[in-house]
């Protein structure tokens, strides 16, 4: 009798924690802003796109993706640090553009609200100027 108890009420809280599981996912999907800047290639990813390149000219044939990506990793570990810095360099460069990026896009984000108030000020000065100058006629 413990057994059939147990199984009746585990159920239930099972689906409960399921259904909790499916809204926090449904949430984190909705919570992504398509605006927002993309994170920036490690080296190794940079090296990648020159080594794809490479690869692909030399085995123009080759369709397997998991074959360009474990011979890039292979040179990739076999490389020294001295052949590794152009693509260490140029990835430092999209990390400095990408981290002035999100500070825009931050501070977009967090003025967005005195970015209409400033839209609408400007749009009752020049209402306001129209009446200034319709004042002035009246005077």
């Amino acid at each position: 009798m413990r057994g059939g108890k147990s199984k009746a009420s585990g159920s239930s809280k099972a689906d409960s924690r399921l259904a909790v599981r499916k809204q926090t996912k449904k949430e984190k999907k909705a919570a992504k802003d398509p605006n927002k800047p993309k994170r920036p290639p490690s080296a190794f990813f940079v090296f990648m796109e020159d080594f794809r390149k490479q690869f692909k000219e030399m085995y123009p044939n080759n369709k397997s993706v998991a074959a360009v990506g474990k011979a890039g990793g292979d040179k990739w570990k076999s490389m020294s640090d001295e052949e590794k810095a152009p693509y260490v360099a140029k990835a430092e460069k999209r990390k400095e553009e990408y981290e002035r990026k999100m500070e825009a896009y931050n501070r977009k984000l967090a003025g967005e609200g005195d970015e209409e108030s400033d839209k609408s000020k400007s749009e009752v000065n020049d209402e306001g100027d129209d009446d200034g100058e319709d004042e002035e006629d009246d005077d």
